[in-house]
């Protein structure tokens, strides 16, 4: 059973920087298309960013590109999410996702999620 554990999260403010990060335990890794996704209470979950199972590509909502970046470590078995310039509406949970390397959207069929982490950022 895959289990993932993000942490990295905290309070900051406005134009300052952050960095999650996402262990995943329990599977072979490298065959895993990972992603980060976020929710703020009372709201739908929201796709952040996405990144394959071979790391050849790199995927971000239209909201956060440009700012945030992810990356995976497979030595680690660990992605990131680096995000910058934070603005007050990326305050949310953030939820690192897996799934087994698949053709569906990239916004689709993950099977196990971590327990979220709270970025809260001021103005």
């Amino acid at each position: 059973q895959v289990r993932l554990e993000e942490s990295g999260g905290g309070s900051v403010q406005t134009g300052g920087s952050l960095r999650l990060s996402c262990a995943h335990f329990g599977g072979a890794f490298r065959t895993y298309d990972m992603a980060w996704f976020r929710q703020v209470q009372g709201k739908e979950l929201e796709f952040v960013s996405h990144i394959p199972y071979n790391g050849d590509s790199t995927y971000y909502s239209d909201s956060v590109k440009g700012r945030f970046t992810i990356s995976r470590d497979d030595a680690r078995s660990t992605i990131y999410l680096q995000m910058d310039s934070l603005k007050p509406e990326d305050s949310a949970v953030y939820y690192c996702a897996a799934r087994l390397w698949s053709i569906r959207p990239i916004t689709e069929n993950y099977k196990f999620w971590g327990q979220g982490t709270q970025v809260t950022v001021s103005s």
